[in-house]
């Protein structure tokens, strides 16, 4: 055993010299901790010293794979590891523990490999940014700009060199921006989850309005998740597509027992499903109660409808008063202040091992108690403000455990919905269990529950010092605080639905984000940095990227809109002439030429080299040029749902909208303490806009019929 490990080592020491070792050996026995949807380090090991024994027998033994054939052998590890990311590798041994389990494998498997996320030309990206730059920025802001754009793109200067590493980078990765996307989008973002990171979904308003009706749509919507969590198990699930192209279904292994972890500097995330003892339960929250709720039977099969109604009928049995202490608001705090408080919690023994358990659940279910009626034109915007941050301290934000990946409301009035931490998750892959769930609740029940005696749900304690104490008191000022600020408005537009603009040949998204544009444009007099987030799924391990709204062309339809001077040609001239520039930032993002992900990549290469950040970063037109006063997104779900998000900024709005076919669902957000914006007059202009914008395009129709 020493000789083979002495072995090891020096090839190992080898390998680093000439480096070529992607993961460094392991020279002891205990188990190894494993990133979701890979396959042990040791297995790696294997498949490592494989490749490099078949490329010494065919060079020879003066090569040992590393000189004469150093280019085949990277080759041979870098398949090696896409192979054990993209899911395909099988353990040798299967162990089936209770919860159904199915050994790691690549769920949906696509027919063939997915392409990697390229790195767009310097020249390219440099290009469309100075266009992006134009209607933001002062003419003599821009040549300023331009300056140092040519600066830095000259040759030997450092952004060709850092465009060649990252380039390099790209080569030796499966994808060159996940890591850091994850790192620098989320972990190391230190602001609250609730309303600044993490997204909600407000659903349908249910058809009961008493708890009995509301544990028995909680228990249907946990056997609906289970049976959407079976098929993905299973790898029944289809592929998804988009515009023809098979899209990578790599979140959708990440969503479920997922959980993310805060620090006082930065946070982690864990996924427990692709371990070999997964989670079988899912935590149940009420009164600002934590639950653990065994899902599965002895047997691995999963509760029936019936046998999680009478569970969840135990925990309002055992949940009658209201906790005094919210602790799950410690979650909502500022992530650094979170972080502290979450070592001081994690002590004790008793603290460990119930945030534990709520940390490895398969998902949270929370039974919110009823809020206060008001009228039915204001109901969506009130559903959407608990959905993201639970109403306060008072209300129902001692019910979340914001670091969840996945939380379901379901609450005592009928109204329901979901809020997810977007660090493994992404809003089409919830839009898709959402409905799959929604689906499964229409189902009339068709298994009677066995007559099998159930444990009790599992109560989860916590010890609660005077320290703990006190931070629980710091993050419920903080909280009400935030809820206060947050103002949000919903609406739904009747006008048309997405089934208008097709028939006139142009994008529904297309329409919308023009229609933003206009809205802007009338309130402020200018544009704005507008991103609207787009899926790159079609790309291996791809996220998302961004639209550019705002351009020169939209600049001039908007202007033009309102200008009496104009003919209705000329204005409709201009309007498609927005569109088709929109059309076409939107497929070059889709190819992976949108230029706001590379150039946080030069700037987090320039950094992670140690190197000064690049002036081109440091610009006044780059900080204008990233200062997303609107984000907006589209988030399409068969159910009549609509997303929300806060905004990006302090001075901005985020927009979601949920097209229908005759209808279009909006939720638009900003903060109280900016006296510049407002949520329900940004709303009403979008509404007048998006009227304005069809009179126009039905005007064109009528002239030339």
């Amino acid at each position: 055993m020493q000789t083979e490990l002495g072995s090891r080592r020096k090839l190992e020491l080898a390998l680093v010299n000439s480096k070529l070792l992607l993961f460094p050996c392991r020279t002891d026995p205990s188990p190894i901790p494993t990133a979701a949807g890979t396959a042990p380090t040791e297995d790696f090991v294997f498949l490592f010293f494989c490749c490099l024994f078949e490329t010494k027998s065919q060079t020879g033994p003066s090569c040992i794979g590393v000189n004469a054939s150093r280019e085949r052998l990277i080759t041979m590890l870098t398949a090696s590891t896409r192979l054990l990311t993209v899911r395909v590798w099988r353990p040798t041994v299967l162990i089936k523990p209770a919860g159904a389990w199915c050994p790691p494998g690549r769920p949906f498997s696509t027919h063939s490999p997915l392409p990697q996320l390229p790195v767009p030309p310097l020249k390219h990206t440099l290009e469309r940014y100075l266009l992006a730059l134009q209607p933001l920025v002062t003419p003599e802001e821009l040549e300023q700009t331009r300056e140092i754009v040519r600066e830095f793109s000259r040759p030997h200067s450092i952004g060709p060199k850092l465009q060649d590493r990252l380039e390099r980078r790209s080569r030796r990765t499966e994808n060159w921006l996940t890591d850091w996307w994850l790192q620098n989008a989320y972990l190391e973002c230190r602001l609250p989850l609730a309303v600044h990171s993490n997204p909600a979904v407000v659903l349908p308003k249910q058809d009961y309005n008493d708890w009995k009706g509301q544990l028995r749509f909680a228990a249907k919507l946990i056997a609906g998740v289970l049976d959407f969590k079976s098929k993905a198990d299973r790898e029944t699930l289809p592929t998804e597509y988009m515009r023809g192209k098979p899209l990578c279904m790599d979140l959708y292994s990440k969503i479920l027992s997922s959980c993310r972890i805060p620090g006082p500097k930065h946070d982690t995330l864990i996924n427990y499903g692709c371990t070999r003892n997964p989670p079988a339960h899912v935590t149940v929250v009420r009164n600002f109660q934590f639950f653990h709720l065994d899902v599965y039977n002895s047997d691995g099969s999963p509760l029936t409808v019936d046998q999680i109604h009478m569970q969840l009928q135990q925990i309002r049995n055992l949940s009658w008063k209201t906790d005094k202490e919210p602790l799950g608001v410690l979650t909502s705090d500022h992530r650094n202040t979170w972080g502290q408080a979450y070592n001081t919690l994690m002590k004790d023994k008793l603290n460990r091992e119930s945030v534990r358990a709520i940390q490895k659940s398969i998902f949270t279910v929370c039974l919110d108690s009823p809020v206060l009626k008001i009228s039915e034109e204001k109901y969506t915007s009130r559903m959407a403000a608990q959905m993201l941050h639970g109403g306060g301290s008072y209300s129902n934000s001692g019910n979340r455990w914001f670091d969840k990946t996945l939380q379901f409301i379901v609450g005592e009035d009928g109204s329901c919905g979901v809020i997810y931490e977007q660090s493994s998750a992404e809003g089409p892959p919830i839009a898709t269990i959402l409905d799959h769930v929604l689906d499964y609740c229409k189902d009339p029940d068709t298994v009677r529950a066995p007559m099998i005696p159930l444990p009790l749900p599992k109560k989860l304690y916590f010890y609660i010092t005077p320290e703990i104490k006190r931070d629980i008191e710091h993050a419920k000022q903080n909280l009400d605080i935030l809820v206060t600020d947050l103002d949000i408005s919903c609406f739904t537009y009747r006008n048309f639905g997405k089934d208008f603009p097709k028939l006139h040949g142009v994008s529904p998204d297309c329409f919308v984000q023009m229609a933003l544009q206009l809205a802007y444009f009338r309130m402020y007099k200018e544009l704005c940095a507008t991103c609207e987030s787009v899926s790159v799924r079609n790309f291996h391990l791809g996220r998302t990227d961004v639209i550019r709204s705002s351009s020169a062309d939209s600049l001039e339809f908007v202007k033009s809109m309102d200008d009496p001077e104009k003919e209705v040609s000329q204005k409709v001239a201009a309007l498609h002439k927005a569109f088709d520039c929109h059309s076409a930032y939107t497929d070059m993002a889709l190819k992976g030429m949108a230029i706001d992900r590379h150039l946080l990549g030069l700037k987090l290469q320039a950094i992670e080299e140690g190197l000064s950040v690049p002036e081109i970063f440091m610009d006044t037109s780059f900080a204008v040029a990233t200062h997303w006063r609107l984000s907006t997104g589209q988030v399409v779900a068969r159910a009549d749902s609509v997303m929300c998000f806060g905004p990006m900024v302090p001075d901005g709005y985020g927009v979601w909208y949920n097209p229908l076919e005759d209808h279009i669902n909006f939720s638009v957000s900003a903060f109280n303490c900016c006296e510049e914006t407002n949520a329900e007059l940004f709303s009403k202009s979008l509404e007048t806009a998006l009227s304005d914008m069809q009179n126009l395009i039905l005007q064109t129709s009528s002239q030339t019929a």
